[in-house]
């Protein structure tokens, strides 16, 4: 059935536009070029234009740019926006201008549509809502807001929620012996909580840098409009924005130094693409291990249990699988890929413009909630409540032959080596060995080879 329209204009001229749809001609011109994907742009992204156009009302009224009946309608619907309404009408596709254009006049038409509503007169999207901005410096400003609400709502609970886990089962498994692994083969010997305290620590650092990287995405191109010279916007724009902002998010953001800079390149992106890879390799770390510690139940390591969440083959009866460290694993391959883009995309800072920037917020914003979604499933679903395999991890240690290190000091390499040697050749301990190759007391023998005195 053929879609009711109505007629918008721009400055190309006259296109149809659907009868309900709050949005015209410009917007209308993008869903009809930009057909490579079918992904809209990320609804954080949008909040964080809703975010933009309201303080920037808010500030223009403040400096004598709008009468207050407009800047207070604009700024009415721009917050609506951001609380969600009207997020049908936000179709714009992901791979559309480099700039971002395309989002920037989506916003600005749906917005000045419904001001014109409430007022009763016309609300322009380009002189009003639009007014003392540029999609130059917009979308740069957007793309940092969206990062560091998703960082502070998200990721970072996230990552605390997950190292609080870690913490809780280091004090539950205080003393609990295993083997220690290098290269995958057996080595000297660990306490569980030795092990899952190298996880929290990595995650730890991973926020310090999170943290450190918040400083500069908290810096924001807005108010250099085209190019970074501040054309057609007032001079105090940037800092009275700020200030309306900050209050509307409740996060400290500041001017850029250089607003040339912030408008040209995309180089803190780039830095927390970067950081947001080393968290997905971490995490890929801690899954990998625990798939490992699962492996089994019999030919395998079996070190300890993942709870069974789901049967893990459509033709092997009672099978189950580490369901959710895999689905981490293959999180963090797209968080590792997703940093690709964004490194590329930075590459495209064109003289005073990005020409990439709608896929480097896609990016960042999608690597941001899949990193956070890992963290909390891990959390709740794989680390809590494992369940140690004692009689598995007793097993292994009686018979590890690098236990034989401890002896070095007392006998010496080539004779540790020798008596591992045989102990693997026996299939025997190396307790057992050793008393027969050393002239040691058992005693003595026993107390240097006891895991619980080697780690």
């Amino acid at each position: 059935m053929a879609q009711n329209t109505r007629i918008e204009k721009d400055s190309l001229g006259e296109i149809p536009v659907p009868e309900q749809a709050l949005y015209g001609a410009q917007t209308q011109r993008a869903i009809n070029n930009f057909t490579l994907s079918g992904i809209p742009m990320p609804r954080d992204f949008i909040r964080s234009l809703g975010l933009i156009k309201a303080a920037a009302a808010k500030t223009n009224n403040e400096l004598g740019e709008l009468d207050t009946d407009i800047a207070e309608a604009i700024s009415a619907a721009a917050l609506d926006i951001t609380e969600g309404k009207y997020a049908d009408q936000f179709p714009v596709d992901v791979f559309q201008t480099g700039s971002g254009t395309s989002s920037n006049m989506n916003i600005n038409e749906v917005i000045a549509t419904l001001a014109s509503k409430v007022l009763k007169r016309q609300v322009h999207p380009n002189d009003h809502v639009n007014c003392s901005q540029s999609s130059n410096d917009v979308i740069p400003t957007a793309i940092h807001i969206s990062a560091s609400l998703a960082l502070h709502q998200q990721l970072i609970p996230a990552l605390h929620q997950l190292t609080n886990a870690i913490a809780k089962r280091e004090s539950e498994l205080t003393g609990q012996v295993k083997t220690g692994r290098t290269h995958l083969m057996d080595a000297m010997p660990l306490t569980f909580t030795q092990e899952l305290s190298a996880w929290r620590a990595q995650l730890q650092l991973a926020e310090q840098r999170l943290n450190d990287t918040q400083q500069r995405l908290r810096q924001l191109a807005q108010g250099g409009t085209a190019v970074g010279t501040g054309i057609n916007a007032p001079k105090s724009f940037s800092e009275v924005f700020i200030k309306h902002l900050s209050v509307l998010t409740s996060l400290q953001f500041e001017p850029a130094n250089n607003l040339f800079a912030a408008i040209s390149s995309q180089d803190t992106a780039v830095e927390l693409s970067g950081q947001l890879k080393t968290l997905a390799v971490t995490l890929m770390k801690i899954a990998n291990d625990l798939r490992w510690m699962n492996s089994g139940p019999l030919a395998g390591l079996g070190e300890i249990s993942l709870k069974a969440l789901q049967p893990g083959s459509s033709i092997m009866p009672g099978k189950v699988n580490p369901v959710i460290p895999e689905a981490v694993a293959m999180a963090a391959a797209q968080v590792i890929g997703n940093d690709t883009t964004v490194t590329i995309a930075g590459q495209s800072g064109n003289f005073q413009l990005n020409v990439m920037l709608p896929v480097i917020v896609f990016n960042l914003l999608q690597s941001i909630q899949l990193l956070a979604n890992s963290c909390s499933c891990l959390a709740t679903t794989a680390i809590a409540d494992f369940v140690v395999n004692e009689t598995a991890t007793e097993k292994h240690l009686a018979r590890n032959p690098v236990l034989i290190t401890a002896l070095n000091r007392e006998i010496g390499y080539s004779q540790a080596s020798e008596i591992a040697k045989r102990a693997y050749h026996d299939n025997r301990s190396i307790l057992e060995v050793a008393i027969e190759m050393t002239d040691i007391d058992e005693d003595r023998l026993q107390q240097l080879l006891d895991p619980k005195n080697l780690v």
